[in-house]
C-alpha cells in the first residue's frame, strides 16, 4: 500500500518533469495559441470551465486528443480540479510525442479563485459524438445533457422491468445507477431480461447489469446492491438519488418503495406486467396533485388476483415496453419536459395492441398519502403485507 510519504514522492518527481504554470500565465498563453484542455469529469465541468478550453476527460485523453489536435508542436495546457491529475494527463501527452505541455498549478479551484474566465461547461467530445442525436433536440441540447450526467436514478429490481429501463437510461447518459436485486441469472429470465446472457446463467443479476451497462456506456457509473429491499436498508439504499423506477415483482417492496420515496421526496416511477398487459405511472411527492401508488392499491390485493410471472406467465416483449415506457417517464422528469405521468395511469394491452389512460386522482381517505395518514414505521409495513398475502 502507498504511503502519503510514497505519494508526496511520485508527485515530487512528476512536478520535476512537468512544468507547472499559474492560472493567469496559462491564460495568457492560451491568447497566444495554447490549447486548455479541461481533464475534468463532464459532471465536473457542469458548473462551468475556463473560457475556450477543450473539455476532454481524462480517461479518454489519449484515445481523443489526436483528432482534436494532431500538431505535436503545439502548447497544450492541461487543468484538472486541483492540480493532480493534470499532472498525469501533461505526463501521458508528453508520452504521446506532445512536445510543448504543461499543467496548471491548483487547477479549477485556483482559477476560479483568480476570478478568471469561465464559461458554462461544455460536452467533451466523446460526449457530443455518443449523444449527437438526441443533442439535436432543443428540449434537450447541451444543457439537458449536462442534467443527465448529473442524475442519479435508482432501479428496483434488474429483471424484466429494469433492463430495458437501466439499459436506456445508460445509453441516455444518465450519469449514476444504481441497482438494487438479490436474485442470480436463470435460463427462465433471458427471454425477457435483455441485460443478462447465457454465459452469466447462475451470476449475481446485479453484477451481470453492471457488465452489459459497462460496455454499453463506460462514463455511467453504475453502483450495486445484492440484497432483498427489506424494512431496515430501504431508506438507506435509495438515499441521494434522484428518482426510482420501480421494478419490483412483489407487493412488499413495492409498498416499502411508496413509502420511502414520500418520506425522501422522490418520483417513483411505477410499472408492473402479467401475461400479456402492463401498467405504468408516475408518484411524485413533490406535486400536491400526485397520487401515491396506495391511492391506487390501498391494500395488497390477494396474492390469486396477483400472481407473479413465474406463476402467471408473461410474453417476452411486454416487459420491455413497460420498461422503456417507465425510462421515458425518468427522462422526463430528469430534464422536466413534457406531460409525466402523474395522476394517470397507463395501461396496455400487448393482444389487442392498445393504450388506455386511466385518471387516478388523490384519493383523500388514502392510507399512504390522505390527511389522516399515519407512518407507524416500515417494519409495521412489511407486517401488514404479510397479513394481506
Amino acid at each position: 500500500m502507498n504511503t502519503p510519504l510514497d505519494r508526496d514522492s511520485w508527485l515530487s518527481a512528476l512536478r520535476q518533469q512537468i512544468p507547472e504554470i499559474a492560472p493567469a500565465e496559462a491564460l495568457r498563453r492560451q491568447a497566444r495559441g495554447a490549447l486548455l484542455i479541461d481533464v475534468r469529469e463532464d459532471i465536473e465541468r457542469a458548473s462551468g470551465m475556463p473560457t475556450g478550453a477543450l473539455g476532454l476527460s481524462r480517461g479518454f485523453l489519449e484515445l481523443r486528443i489526436e483528432a482534436q489536435e494532431p500538431d505535436r508542436e503545439r502548447e497544450l495546457l492541461t487543468l484538472c480540479g486541483s492540480g493532480v491529475r493534470s499532472l498525469l494527463a501533461a505526463e501521458a501527452l508528453q508520452r504521446m510525442g506532445y512536445r510543448h505541455v504543461a499543467s496548471i498549478a491548483g487547477g479549477f479551484e485556483r482559477w476560479k479563485a483568480e476570478a478568471l474566465p469561465i464559461s458554462t461547461a461544455q460536452l467533451d467530445t466523446d460526449s457530443a459524438e455518443r449523444y449527437a442525436r438526441q443533442l439535436r433536440l432543443p428540449q434537450v441540447g447541451e444543457a439537458g445533457q449536462l442534467k443527465l450526467a448529473q442524475a442519479s436514478v435508482v432501479l428496483l429490481g434488474a429483471g424484466g422491468l429494469g433492463a430495458p429501463a437501466a439499459l436506456y437510461l445508460a445509453a441516455a447518459g444518465v450519469g449514476r445507477l444504481t441497482l438494487i436485486d438479490d436474485d442470480r441469472v436463470e435460463r427462465s429470465n433471458l427471454h425477457r431480461q435483455v441485460i443478462h446472457a447465457d454465459a452469466r446463467v447462475g451470476m449475481a443479476k446485479t453484477e451481470s447489469a453492471r457488465m452489459t451497462l459497462g460496455a454499453l456506456n463506460p462514463r455511467v457509473n453504475v453502483a450495486v446492491h445484492n440484497e432483498r429491499l427489506r424494512a431496515d436498508n430501504v431508506e438507506r439504499l435509495l438515499h441521494g438519488h434522484d428518482l426510482v423506477v420501480d421494478g419490483a415483482d412483489n407487493f412488499p417492496a413495492r409498498y416499502l418503495l411508496a413509502a420511502a420515496t414520500r418520506r425522501l421526496n422522490m418520483p417513483m416511477v411505477y410499472g408492473a406486467v402479467e401475461r400479456f398487459t402492463g401498467q405504468v405511472g408516475v408518484f411524485d411527492p413533490r406535486r400536491s396533485e400526485s397520487p401515491c401508488y396506495r391511492c391506487l392499491f390501498p391494500e395488497p390485493p390477494d396474492v390469486a388476483d396477483a400472481p407473479n410471472c413465474s406463476e402467471a406467465g408473461v410474453l417476452g416483449v411486454l416487459p420491455g415496453i413497460v420498461g422503456l415506457l417507465q425510462a421515458t417517464e425518468a427522462l422526463k422528469l430528469i430534464l422536466a419536459i413534457g406531460e409525466p405521468l402523474v395522476g394517470r395511469l397507463l395501461s396496455f394491452d400487448a393482444l389487442g395492441m392498445r393504450f388506455r389512460e386511466t385518471r387516478l386522482p388523490r384519493d383523500p381517505a388514502c392510507p399512504g398519502c390522505g390527511p389522516g395518514a399515519t407512518f407507524q414505521g416500515y417494519e409495521d409495513i412489511e407486517r401488514f403485507c404479510a397479513l394481506g398475502s
